[in-house]
């Protein structure tokens, strides 16, 4: 009870924010969700490039993401075949058990679990969570649309992905971005977070629970938030990283269906009721099974 109220409880207010606010207004969500693809999210992975130092934990991280993401997408494709899910069904699977909610959830969490430290690991985590749903995350919302080309087009259309490269040599090459340039940088990434988690309440509002595939749901629920941690503790065992930085990973990977997969399914109309569906009910059950994990590592 002690880690639920003093974890779990703080994040769950402000998806309750959103929630209400949806409620009251119902707004449209489809320009906020623009802002937050195309231009909140951009600047939060510059400054992160810029700022934090790239070493063998940053490797780390960036190794672990890709394997733990590769494991989940063979297991949804073969669960998807097994199962004879149609192309729209098994992208909206794909989108909902691959990419944890490692930014406006996980965030929160591992700052109140493991202290600034843990958050140290966290950011570039969820950036690296985030470049891969950029991409690959993308990829798959929008080829239920038109296929592979239309999706590598849409992908390349992120601008999300062209700013990494330029943060890293600016670092690398010690380039100095004036202190108050450098300040509103940083001033609309930080609104990144907090944004998305609004996003996120205001879409759980939009959610017909009457309409819910539960079988399905029941299933996603299982891969995202218990074969997922699973996966990245065996994966862990494989490097020599610190107890610290793998209980983080573990724990960004027990995080519910991303928030930024809705706004993918709502920006490409894949399947976005189901994927939205898919957020509310994990993040609903993450509240038991995270706080399960905290206790246990």
């Amino acid at each position: 009870m002690l880690i639920f109220a003093e974890v779990i409880l703080p994040v769950f207010l402000i998806f309750v924010c959103g929630f209400v606010l949806q409620r009251v207004f119902m707004l449209d969500l489809k320009p906020i969700s623009t802002l937050a693809v195309y231009l909140l999210l951009p600047f939060l992975v510059f400054d992160t490039f810029y700022t934090v130092p790239l070493n063998m934990n940053f490797f780390y991280i960036v190794v672990t993401s890709v394997l733990i993401m590769a494991v989940l997408i063979v297991f949804g494709v073969f669960l998807c075949k097994l199962l004879k899910y149609d192309k729209g069904e098994a992208n909206a699977f794909l989108l909902s058990t691959i990419f944890p909610n490692s930014g406006n959830y996980g965030i929160p969490i591992v700052m109140f679990a493991f202290g600034k430290q843990g958050v140290a690991y966290a950011m570039p985590l969820m950036i690296c969570h985030a470049i891969l749903m950029g991409i690959i995350g993308i990829y798959i919302a929008a080829n239920g649309r038109g296929g592979a080309k239309v999706s590598l087009q849409t992908v390349l259309k992120q601008p999300m992905n062209y700013v990494i490269i330029p943060a890293i040599l600016m670092q690398q090459f010690q380039i100095r971005i004036p202190g108050n340039f450098l300040e509103s940088i940083e001033m609309i990434g930080n609104t990144a977070v907090p944004i998305i988690m609004i996003i996120l309440g205001m879409q759980l509002a939009n959610v017909a629970i009457r309409k819910m595939n539960w079988k399905k749901i029941s299933l996603v629920s299982l891969v995202r938030l218990i074969l997922s941690p699973v996966i990245a503790f065996i994966i862990c065992l494989l490097f020599p990283v610190s107890p610290l930085l793998r209980n983080v990973i573990i724990v960004m990977a027990a995080m519910p269906s991303a928030a930024n997969t809705t706004l993918y399914a709502i920006q490409f109309n894949a399947r976005p009721q189901f994927v939205s569906s898919c957020t509310l009910i994990t993040t609903l059950a993450s509240v038991v099974t995270l706080t399960v994990l905290l206790n246990l590592i």
